[in-house]
């Protein structure tokens, strides 16, 4: 089901969680820690709060409804999209040609240091398409990347007026 933004002056922003992201705080917490995806919503959520911006977060395990979910965020011209794709990040030239559809800052992000793990995590074809790339810090990779999308989405206004 798709939501759309409330439209009350504020500032729009989508977060984006990939393939088993859902299985977070159970799925290896050696490289991925032990929160929850609901603990990190969570604490995006807060700090949208603190940042007076609107925010919704969505995770997806299914390929093409990620590159849906993609095409609603260009449809409903949100302000920025921050992205955790999970093993997609490696894989997929179909989510990255989505994002490169949207005309906001994206910023990619990974709980883990991709970079320094397996040689296939550490290519990503997301990295092309974003703004930047925040890894390595658990939660607050999270926290970072939402910071950086308000930073650059506010940027890009104040340049526009």
């Amino acid at each position: 089901m798709v939501q759309r933004f409330l439209h009350n002056g504020a500032m729009n922003f989508l977060v984006l969680h990939g393939v088993n992201l859902n299985m977070l705080g159970q799925r290896d917490p050696a490289h991925y820690g032990h929160a929850t995806l609901a603990d990190i919503d969570g604490a995006l959520q807060a700090l949208a709060d603190d940042l007076s911006v609107q925010l919704q977060c969505w995770q997806g395990n299914q390929e093409g409804a990620l590159c849906e979910r993609i095409h609603q965020a260009h449809r409903d011209a949100v302000d920025g999209v921050v992205i955790n794709a999970g093993a997609w990040t490696h894989t997929s030239v179909a989510i990255a040609d989505a994002l490169a559809i949207l005309r906001c800052p994206v910023v990619e992000v990974h709980l883990s240091n991709i970079h320094a793990r397996e040689a296939f995590r550490q290519h990503s074809h997301i990295a092309r398409i974003a703004a930047g790339q925040i890894c390595g810090f658990g939660v607050d990779s999270y926290l970072l990347g939402l910071q950086a999308a308000v930073r650059l989405a506010r940027a890009r206004t104040r340049t526009r007026t």
